[in-house]
C-alpha cells in the first residue's frame, strides 16, 4: 500500500469509529431536552396539584394511596386510568395549553397541567 492509500484508509477507519459516538451524543442530547415530572396522589389529593411544564415533557402520576384514583382531563383528552396502590402511568405532552383534571371516584381531588 502506499501512504496516500493507508492515510485514506485510516481517515476512513477513523471515521467509521467516530460515527456511532457522534450519533449517541446527539440522541442523549436530544432526550436531555424533555424532563420527566412527578405528580404523587397521596392523602385525597394530586401532589403538586398545578404544575407547569415544557411541551415534550412527560408527568408520571403515582398513586400512594390504598384507594384506586385516576388522573382524567375534564374534557376527556387523556386519563390514566385507574390506579392501584403503587402503581403509576406517564403522559407525555406534546403541544402548549392547559388541563384541568380530576380523579374519576373522587371528583374533589382536582389538578392543573399548564404546558408552555
Amino acid at each position: 500500500m502506499t501512504d496516500i492509500t493507508r492515510r485514506a484508509a485510516l481517515r476512513l477507519a477513523v471515521s467509521a469509529a467516530t460515527l456511532p459516538l457522534l450519533a449517541a451524543t446527539a440522541k442523549a442530547a436530544s432526550h436531555a431536552a424533555h424532563e420527566t415530572h412527578n405528580v404523587t396522589i397521596q392523602n385525597m389529593a394530586f401532589s403538586p396539584a398545578n404544575l407547569t411544564i415544557k411541551a415534550g415533557d412527560s408527568v408520571t402520576f403515582t398513586n400512594m394511596d390504598s384507594a384506586r384514583h385516576s388522573a382524567t382531563d375534564l374534557n376527556k383528552a387523556w386519563d390514566t386510568g385507574l390506579l392501584s396502590k403503587g402503581q403509576s402511568a406517564t403522559l407525555t405532552f406534546n403541544g402548549a395549553g392547559s388541563f384541568n383534571y380530576r380523579c374519576t371516584p373522587h371528583g374533589n381531588m382536582r389538578g392543573s397541567i399548564t404546558i408552555t
